[in-house]
């Protein structure tokens, strides 16, 4: 009776158990692609949705770029050193991947945030109650002003970061994301 019991009591089937990034990225260094594949599933839609908040909801431009900062992350996966958790590097490599485009573009270009900005201006209808409408508000911001307002408002660094990340000055950081407010203000007041 008592051996009826102890089968009562056991389960029936294990379930298989999850490796953790940690595990996930071993095994992606010593050169196991699903390994990595299953990173990559795991983080794709964070990475993306900031990369996409940073490129002005350019959709393909951030599929591009969200690639871009997968094939760096399997590239650099051997620097990453398990200091913090892999999610957050992997995030802040997404994210500089993001902002090195932007930099490059503005270089290209050779444009300033008010040119930038008057050419983002757009027929677009903002209503501010729906959240589409924001994004597309926040997408016309000058490149700068909407890295910042971004970084800040939506992923929650400092302005230290911010500044660090971009080249510029706190003060500079802090008054982007003032301009990118009051910038904000206007285009969902007009609508």
């Amino acid at each position: 009776m008592q051996s009826a019991a102890l089968s009562m009591n056991a389960p029936l089937y294990e379930l298989p158990v999850e490796p953790d990034d940690a595990t996930l990225v071993r095994r992606s260094i010593e050169g196991d692609a699903v390994a990595f594949e299953q990173l990559y599933r795991g983080h794709v839609g964070r990475v993306h949705g900031a990369i996409l908040r940073l490129v002005g909801m350019d959709r393909g431009r951030a599929e591009e770029l969200t690639q871009d900062a997968f094939v760096r992350a399997w590239q650099k996966l051997s620097s990453f050193r398990h200091e913090s958790a892999f999610s957050t590097w992997l995030y802040r490599l997404g994210v500089n991947t993001a902002l090195m485009d932007l930099r490059v573009k503005r270089e290209e270009v050779g444009a300033d945030d008010e040119m930038l900005e008057h050419a983002a201006g757009g027929d677009v209808p903002f209503c501010a109650g729906e959240r589409g409408d924001l994004e597309r508000a926040v997408s016309n911001l000058p490149p700068r002003a909407r890295a910042v307002l971004v970084l800040h408002d939506v992923e929650g660094w400092k302005h230290e970061e911010i500044a660090g990340e971009l080249g510029m000055a706190v003060g500079s950081s802090k008054a982007q994301l003032h301009r990118a407010r009051g910038l904000l203000r206007r285009a969902l007041a007009d609508s």
